[in-house]
C-alpha cells in the first residue's frame, strides 16, 4: 500500500492521503497497458506513479501516471484517478493547473461512477472530448497501440486477490 504524499499547488503545501486499495488496483492495471504500449517508444518515458513533477516553478504535482518527452522531460499526458475523500483538488485545482501549463492529455479517471473523462488542450483551453464508460474502449491518438476497455480498468477482482 503506499502512503501519504503532499504536492505543491501553486506554492502552496497539500497534504494528500494515500490512495486506497482500489485506486492503487486501477492505477496498476493502467501502468501495465501503458507500459507494454510505450516500451518501444523512445521519446516517450513513462513515469512511476505519483512522481513528482515540477510543472511551474511553485507547482509540483503527482499524478497517478505521467508521460513525458524523453528528451525535454515536458509533461504531455497526465492522468488523475479522482479520490472521492479528496474530488475537489483534482478535479478543481490540479484540472486549473493542467489547463494553465497547456497539457496535451488529461484523463480524469473516477471510481465513484466508474468513468474516465478525455481532455485535449486546445486554443481555448482543455477541451472535454468524452466521457467513457462500460465497453468504450480509451485510446489516445498519439498512441496508437494503445487501447484499453474501460470495464477491464474498473473490473472487481475476484474474491481472494
Amino acid at each position: 500500500m503506499s502512503e501519504d504524499y503532499h504536492e505543491i499547488l501553486s506554492g502552496e503545501i497539500t497534504p494528500r492521503r494515500a490512495p486506497g486499495r482500489r485506486h492503487e488496483l486501477i492505477c496498476s492495471r493502467l501502468h501495465a497497458a501503458m507500459a507494454a504500449c510505450v516500451a518501444g517508444r523512445p521519446g516517450t518515458r513513462l513515469l512511476p506513479a505519483r512522481t513528482l513533477v515540477r510543472v511551474a516553478p511553485d507547482t509540483h504535482l503527482c499524478p497517478d501516471l505521467a508521460l513525458v518527452n524523453a528528451a525535454t522531460g515536458q509533461l504531455w499526458l497526465a492522468v488523475e484517478i479522482v479520490s472521492a475523500d479528496d474530488h475537489r483538488t483534482d478535479t478543481v485545482v490540479k484540472k486549473q493547473i493542467y489547463e494553465d501549463i497547456r497539457v496535451p492529455r488529461l484523463w480524469m479517471i473516477d471510481p465513484r461512477y466508474d468513468n474516465i473523462e478525455v481532455y485535449h488542450n486546445t486554443e481555448y483551453g482543455l477541451k472535454l472530448m468524452g466521457i467513457l464508460a462500460g465497453r468504450e474502449v480509451l485510446t489516445e491518438a498519439e498512441l496508437p497501440e494503445f487501447e484499453l476497455v474501460v470495464a477491464e480498468l474498473f473490473a472487481t477482482p475476484p474474491p481472494g486477490n
